[in-house]
């Protein structure tokens, strides 16, 4: 490949074309072969066999933004200015960095009169080029997922500039990307401490803050971006971003509408729009949004299933057969497919067709099991660990611990046991704040986790045993000073995270007044439910038979042994139960949280307030039986579910 670049730059096209071709016969799948010889093509003005080329590297690599580069060269050829943009367009998505695409870009806007894009073009073409050619080649290399190169000429770099912000940003890229998202808040942290105004590298700063659900810094982080560039289309989606994990929806909407304004066909923008509206409570017009996005791009997954995620909306016929065709379309995106295969799985439940409804599930599962890297063992050694932690000695030696606010009321347990149910309710009282899945604890947890040495006495959870009361009263407190931004004026305020359950130990030795409610379901029907759900991000456990199974086991075994050391601090709430005697379970749940009855409590489908859980739309209505032996209807294909539940699925 050496040898053939250096041909290229001595344009001796004949031989470099000769030996990328014999390279691509040798290795037919090789990336940068490919992409090679269309370079060589197009050179050659052989723009015919270019085109055959990239076809071919596009299908293997769909995301490579080189490539799309490429194209446009050959679209500006064949003088398709529509076909060049749109070109040129997708490659500079896929890769921010090919500075000739943000050249191109400049020049064919103004020809086609779009001077808005032109000059957005423009902004991004000045600041590349005052780069090294070292950082636009890190950047493209990061867009190829090419890491262990980038990070090692990023590096290099930063020896010999220690200073250099970009430097820094794109190392905390590199990091984000591996997983080490701590060291890329501190990166950027730095970076903006060299050079307070420069933007990207808040913008990248925001975004990590996200990722590890800091969300009340995020927000501030994005409104001192919006402050500085008001009119700025990325900063202006940010806000947004950032408004909708603060609970401040109506908002956000505003805001994303103003982002339509410059952008009115953007997908992901009206998706999101929709994803707004529904948390708001206006599922209509949540709808009418989802609708909007897949008409703009009919094989955007997140749509269809964004509807179908609602549960009380039933894809209509034309739905179901968008959706099936680019579910089976070759072209279609692997995230796509998934979202299009639960999709059209509660499409086929909905209208009786089980078994086919099944198959869609089972393959969506399957797809997105392939993604992630879960292992139930892990759990399994986690709530062992636990178990091994948290004794009647340690219990006893901590009582009288912590923090002694009686706010938090956490609601635990699997997703999809009806713990918002049990949410709206609480919510529906007058003393009580409704917030969301609050990270804290999870946070917390990290943190911990992240102080870990060599030996096992200083890992999580075994270092809980080295806390003092100082340090445990701090935690509490932080925790609750943390969450305030979520709440209003209530008195208590839910936690509905639902891994909280496996932390319950450390929550009740920093918060020993708090309530914890264990939200639980029929074992068959709660690891169904899960399954056939796709959930936005976590729950990996949940997309295998097997795996949920086990992962409902542990659950289990872990809440009886905080039950067993934690007697009587722990409100078991099953489903079953709040369906079939409602209002005695109402009246249950309220005498644990020292609430007094009141009729909304009884009424609560009629309580106004932000709900982003996939039960969002079914705690709007009143209590309905129909989904407790929905299960039922798949019974035949969950043997694998029923053997690993062994005596828990006749519960």
């Amino acid at each position: 490949m050496a040898g053939i670049q250096k041909l290229i730059g001595r344009k001796q096209l004949s031989e470099a074309d000769a030996q990328v071709s014999e390279l691509c016969t040798a290795f037919p799948e090789h990336v940068e072969s490919l992409y090679t010889k269309a370079v060589v093509k197009r050179l050659r003005n052989r723009t015919g066999e270019a085109a055959a080329v990239l076809d071919k590297l596009l299908k293997l690599a769909p995301k490579h933004g080189r490539a799309y580069q490429e194209l446009g060269h050959l679209h500006i050829a064949s003088k398709s200015l529509a076909l060049a943009i749109e070109a040129f367009e997708k490659a500079v998505s896929l890769d921010s960095a090919l500075i000739a695409s943000w050249n191109a870009l400049v020049s064919l806007h103004k020809m086609d009169g779009n001077n808005a894009a032109a000059k957005r073009s423009e902004v991004y073409f000045n600041r590349l080029k005052v780069l090294p050619a070292e950082l636009l080649g890190v950047s493209t290399l990061i867009n190829e997922r090419r890491y262990t190169k980038a990070e090692a000429i990023c590096r290099q770099y930063l020896q010999r500039h220690p200073r250099d912000v970009e430097a820094m940003r794109l190392l905390a890229k590199i990091g984000l990307e591996l997983g080490v998202a701590e060291d890329a808040e501190f990166l950027l942290m730095k970076a903006l401490e060299y050079r307070p105004d420069y933007h990207l590298a808040r913008f990248d700063y925001a975004d990590v803050l996200q990722k590890r659900r800091k969300y009340q810094t995020a927000f501030e982080q994005a409104q001192k971006l919006l402050q500085a560039a008001p009119d700025d289309y990325n900063f202006l989606r940010l806000y947004a971003n950032t408004c909708m994990n603060v609970g401040r929806q109506a908002e956000a909407l505003i805001v994303y509408n103003e982002v339509l304004k410059v952008d009115p066909d953007n997908p992901q923008i009206l998706l999101l729009c929709g994803h707004a509206a529904k948390t708001a409570g206006n599922v209509k017009a949540g709808i009418e949004y989802y609708k909007k996005s897949y008409t703009a791009r009919p094989n955007y997954g997140d749509a269809f299933w964004s509807l179908a995620n609602l549960k009380t909306y039933a894809l209509d016929e034309r739905e179901v057969e968008l959706a099936t065709h680019h579910e089976a379309a070759a072209s279609t995106a692997n995230i796509d497919r998934i979202h299009l295969c639960f999709a059209l799985g509660k499409a086929h439940e909905d209208r009786g067709a089980f078994d086919r409804s099944f198959e869609y599930y089972q393959r969506g599962n399957r797809l997105r099991r392939q993604e992630l890297a879960y292992r139930s063992e892990l759990v399994t050694t986690e709530v062992d660990e636990q178990i091994d932690v948290f004794t009647p000695s340690l219990v006893s030696r901590t009582t009288g611990s912590g923090y002694r606010a009686a706010d938090p009321i956490f609601i635990v347990g699997l997703p999809r046991s009806g713990s918002t149910l049990i949410e709206q309710i609480l919510a529906s009282h007058s003393e009580v704040d409704g917030t969301f899945e609050l990270p804290n604890i999870l946070n917390m947890v990290r943190r911990l986790k992240g102080q870990t040495a060599g030996r096992r006495s200083e890992h999580y959870p075994y270092n809980l045993q080295e806390l003092s009361q100082g340090e445990l009263e701090s935690m509490g407190k932080q925790y609750v000073e943390e969450t305030r931004i979520h709440r209003g004026s209530g008195r208590y305020f839910t936690d509905k995270m639902p891994n909280n359950f496996r932390h319950i130990g450390l929550i009740l030795m920093m918060l020993p007044n708090a309530r914890i409610i264990d939200s639980r379901r029929s074992p068959m029907a709660c690891c169904f439910s899960g399954y056939k759900q796709l959930f936005a991000e976590g729950q990996a456990f949940s997309y295998g038979l097997r795996d949920i199974g086990m992962y409902y086991r542990d659950y289990i075994r872990l809440m009886d042994h905080w039950n067993e050391v934690f007697p009587g601090k722990i409100l078991c709430v099953q489903y079953e139960e709040v369906v079939k005697d409602f209002p005695a379970q109402v009246e249950r749940i309220l005498d644990y949280c020292n609430l007094d009855m009141q009729q909304q409590c009884l009424e609560f489908h009629k309580t106004k307030r932000l709900v982003s859980t996939p039960s969002s739309e079914q705690v709007r209505q009143p209590i309905f039986q129909q989904g407790l032996e929905q299960w039922r209807h798949f019974e035949t294909h969950l043997q694998p579910l029923r053997s690993i539940l062994g005596t828990l699925a006749e519960d």
